[in-house]
């Protein structure tokens, strides 16, 4: 639609130059030429201006669960916004109390739903719960609990508490010094830092560290753990057996609170409707984005056990209430397009597709093992990590460079896709793989050639 309103595609790109902040990029470059951009979207592939189709392998930002172009996700947003475009959840609508009941029927527990719009807001809600949670419950005279825990390369958010969770160096950068009471502990890396260990002493040693940490912090003190099931924007790190199930009792013998941060885990991504299914652990707070809506929509939700909601209940007039609020978080027009895109991924049993494309997908990039750099291939369903070394043996992470130009060569070959930032400095040599759920086996295909042929592009070392 606006492309073709502007058919001078330089004047955009001047527009763009002089405009426009665009996120995790230097700009200098674009005073000579713009970045790319995109008009378009169907399935799996996006157009930019030019006509060009890409193969969208990372979903936006692992996002587009249900694939672009979907015209009943526009024509119920149009519906809603003709019947009530919006009003604010201090009073209901139909689509946010329907959505509200559909996600506590997913998960299969009694709880609330609170909403926001993105997965930073919905982390930082769970924050403030927890901490309010344990200072109306715990005895009195005790200390506060307060300090929330959270594990290296992994990314909660962007804004200033859920930075403060995220623990990846380049993200925090130049915006310290942070909220205060925010730990960190290490992921359960098992291919960088397993040490030929068996899985299960390797596993008993991080769950140990975490254990340790508390002890040292103080458990009084300490109101949350929050992981991600699967580590997603710092490498794709999948815990070994066992490990979320050592999270759980260490905080069930605490009386620490544990979030779960499904914003890139839920809705389908890994081959169930929810990250921590693969393990059948449940968290007693957990946050979604992303998948929620399929990136049709900004929308977020945070989703509290109901013990923890009946720690708020009081008389009108007390101070227990969750004293929070977002103008735009749950609108009708955002919690309708949500249920209607779950709809979809039920209606076309994406979870179950994704975890077969992923498991065809994941086999097809074994043969990326056979080169020199390439010392890691993981994930579950659709979404993976290939992690680039020097050396096997040494596992030194591949000059940032020699990555960049495997992503070049894909997109050169019209195919996008993802890297790790630094989550320790030099460590952006893991690639991503998240291409919507309705991939199908010949766009498998593409995608594992193409990136084939990028690695073994690498010059010879």
């Amino acid at each position: 639609m606006f492309a073709s309103l502007s058919p001078e595609k330089t004047d955009l790109g001047k527009m763009d130059a002089n405009s426009l902040w665009h996120p995790l990029v230097q700009h200098k470059p674009f005073s000579q030429k713009p970045p790319k951009c995109m008009a378009k979207g169907v399935g799996c592939h996006v157009t930019d201006t030019d006509g060009v189709e890409y193969f969208d392998g990372i979903s936006g930002l692992w996002c587009v669960n249900v694939g672009y172009g979907r015209q009943e996700l526009a024509e119920v947003a149009y519906e809603q916004m003709v019947d009530l475009a919006y009003f604010p959840l201090t009073m209901g609508h139909e689509p946010g109390i329907r959505l509200a009941h559909k996600l506590l029927e997913l998960l299969g527990y009694e709880g609330k739903v609170f909403f926001s719009t993105s997965g930073s807001e919905a982390n930082e809600t769970a924050f403030k719960i927890a901490r309010q949670y344990h200072a109306q419950t715990s005895p009195a005279g005790s200390g506060p609990r307060y300090k929330i825990i959270s594990r290296y390369r992994g990314y909660h958010g962007h804004t200033m508490g859920a930075l403060s969770a995220t623990a990846q160096a380049e993200r925090k950068l130049k915006y310290e010094p942070l909220v205060p009471g925010f730990f960190h502990v290490s992921p359960p890396y098992y291919y960088r830092f397993g040490d030929g260990q068996p899985e299960n002493v390797y596993n008993a040693a991080c769950l140990r560290e975490l254990e340790q940490t508390i002890l040292y912090e103080g458990a009084e003190s300490v109101a949350a753990v929050i992981v991600e099931p699967i580590i997603s924007g710092g490498g794709v790190i999948v815990p070994p057996e066992g490990y979320l199930r050592g999270v759980r009792e260490i905080c069930d013998r605490t009386g620490i609170l544990l979030i779960y941060d499904e914003v890139v885990n839920g809705f389908g991504r890994t081959g169930k409707m929810f990250g921590h299914q693969h393990w059948g652990v449940e968290p007693d707070i957990i946050s979604f984005a992303k998948g929620l809506t399929s990136g049709y929509m900004p929308l977020s939700a945070t989703v509290v056990k109901q013990f923890i909601f009946e720690a708020f209940l009081d008389d009108p007039g007390s101070d227990s209430h969750f004293r929070h609020v977002t103008t735009y978080g749950g609108s009708p027009v955002c919690t309708a397009v949500s249920l209607r895109s779950i709809e979809i991924l039920e209606r076309e049993n994406l979870c179950e597709q994704a975890a077969e494309m992923g498991e065809y997908l994941l086999g097809k990039l074994q043969r990326l093992l056979d080169h020199p750099n390439v010392g890691d291939v993981r994930g579950k369903g659709l979404l993976l990590g290939v992690e680039l070394v020097k050396d096997k043996v040494s596992k030194t992470p591949l000059e940032s460079d020699a990555v960049a130009s495997i992503t070049k060569y894909c997109m050169g070959q019209q195919i996008i896709i993802g890297r790790n930032t630094n989550t320790i400095p030099g460590f952006t040599n893991v690639l991503i793989l998240a291409p919507p759920l309705v991939m199908n086996r010949e766009e498998a295909d593409r995608l594992a050639d193409t990136l084939y042929d990028a690695v073994f592009a690498l010059p010879s070392s």
